[in-house]
């Protein structure tokens, strides 16, 4: 054995004979980074069948397998009995490791450092983390959609929900998850500094608190700026996590259609992405499309999230949040709430400035709507017609935003000329008919039994 290479202090040097100089450098500094201030000692010999020993007081092994392991070399085997205090790298490069229990690993076949950790059942520990957010309405760690139709009240209940989350305090006798919250406001951001004031008012929030909740009001394309936005929240938080990121809306961060089932994959896998990096809550807030009765666009979404929560309106214009379905949470709970005006001071031009706060409201006085009309027969009749013309005629479109995926349209002319047909109206005269099909069609599509956009119908209920 000729060559010498030592470490001492942190610094790593190696001889410059002999085929396997690299492998040894690269685990010389592995291990003083891991080691500083112990002295290392390595024998080298100039043949092929390269023998190492290493060393060190207390020194451990793995590093240096690790090194090996990252070099590319295939892993050694100590010397019989000996897995600290002067382990010996033997035979090196010609067998598999073989370590004391604790230590014990299997190699890949590349000779590469595995990319996925593997854990032993014994080794399965039990978090005892709060699982949700908001207990009962949204999961700690995950995707949550919050869903509606426009003016239903949905944002103003996401903000509110948050600010309970970032004043650490019971939201409607739930418990929370208190930490930093990230809400990007990506339409209406002008309005929340009125939303600010008014929440404060109304919680009687001192004027120097100043909880942890950040507002994010320029628009992206999330998919492309995701990686922007986590380095933004990193630079504001530092070492702290949020508990939660909201995306308001969807459709106003997404420059894709949200019926592209490719583009709203690329949207999830963002979304996934912040989630992954500060093991927060990510809430997205969505409209539903002409079909009322779901979110709007591709059905990767509803699959893709661990909570779905539905906002609407109720007879008495309550606003009313209902969990449609939780993973490892109960579904059908209801939270029903009002908007109430609270001013906020006054303009340049002395005029009250107003903004609305979320107030509870006793789910004994929420209103059911009234039980529908029942269809008129020549609403009957064309709702038939379209359902004989779709099944005969109809085609899937290309993909948009306001027609949901995959279901099959007719043009209106279609539409009319099978109602025509089925008689809509028993006259003989065109302007009869005319007038029949045009208040069955407009009775249809209001009451959402007929969805409608650009001279295309199809079957909405």
């Amino acid at each position: 054995m000729s060559e010498i290479a030592y470490t001492d202090r942190g610094k790593a040097e190696v001889g410059n004979g002999g085929a396997y100089t690299e492998v040894l450098e690269s685990c010389l500094r592995t291990i003083a980074a891991a080691e500083p201030g112990k002295e290392l000692v390595v024998f080298a010999n100039q043949a092929r069948e390269l023998s190492s020993h290493v060393r060190a007081g207390g020194l451990e092994l793995l590093p240096v397998v690790t090194a090996l392991n990252e070099a590319g070399s295939r892993y050694v085997e100590p010397k019989h009995g000996h897995d600290s205090v002067q382990a010996i790298l033997a035979q090196a490069f010609s067998n598999s490791l073989k370590l004391p229990e604790h230590h014990r690993t299997e190699a890949p076949a590349t000779g590469r450092r595995p990319r996925f950790s593997l854990t032993r059942f014994a080794e399965l520990k039990m978090s005892t983390a709060p699982a949700q957010l908001i207990r009962g309405l949204i999961p700690r760690v995950g995707l949550t959609v919050v869903w509606g139709p426009p003016k239903s009240g949905k944002s103003f209940v996401v903000f509110d929900a948050m600010m309970h989350v970032a004043i650490g305090e019971h939201y409607r006798s739930r418990e929370v998850t208190h930490g930093p919250v990230v809400y990007c406001a990506f339409e209406g951001a002008e309005g929340y500094g009125k939303r600010a004031k008014a929440f404060r008012k109304h919680h009687d929030l001192p004027d120097n608190s100043n909880p942890p909740f950040f507002l994010v009001s320029a628009r992206m394309d999330f998919v492309r700026d995701h990686p922007a936005l986590i380095a933004s929240i990193r630079d504001k938080l530092g070492t702290d996590d949020p508990a939660a990121v909201v995306l308001d809306t969807l459709n106003r961060s997404l420059p894709g259609s949200e019926s592209s089932d490719q583009d709203m994959a690329a949207y999830i896998k963002a979304a996934d992405a912040v989630r992954e990096t500060f093991n927060c809550a990510v809430i997205i807030v969505h409209h539903c499309g002409i079909d009322i009765s779901r979110p709007r666009g591709h059905t990767s979404l509803t699959g893709a999230v661990d909570a779905q929560l539905a906002v609407k309106r109720d007879a008495g214009d309550n606003i009313i949040l209902k969990v449609e379905w939780m993973k490892d949470g109960a579904e059908g709970d209801v939270v029903a709430s009002r908007l109430d005006a609270v001013e906020v001071g006054t303009d340049d031009d002395g005029h009250p400035i107003t903004s609305c706060v979320i107030v509870p409201v006793d789910g004994s006085v929420v209103t059911t709507a009234s039980k529908a009309p029942r269809l008129t027969k020549a609403a009957q009749t064309a709702l038939r017609a379209l359902v004989e013309a779709v099944s005969e005629c109809g085609d899937i479109p290309p993909a948009s935003n306001h027609i949901p995926p995959g279901v099959r349209v007719v043009t209106v002319d279609q539409w009319r000329d099978y109602a025509y047909r089925m008689g809509i109206s028993t006259s003989s005269e065109n302007r009869a008919r005319q007038q029949a099909f045009k208040r069955a069609s407009e009775h249809l599509i209001a009451d959402g039994h007929v969805g409608f956009w650009d001279n295309q119908v199809w079957l909405a209920k």
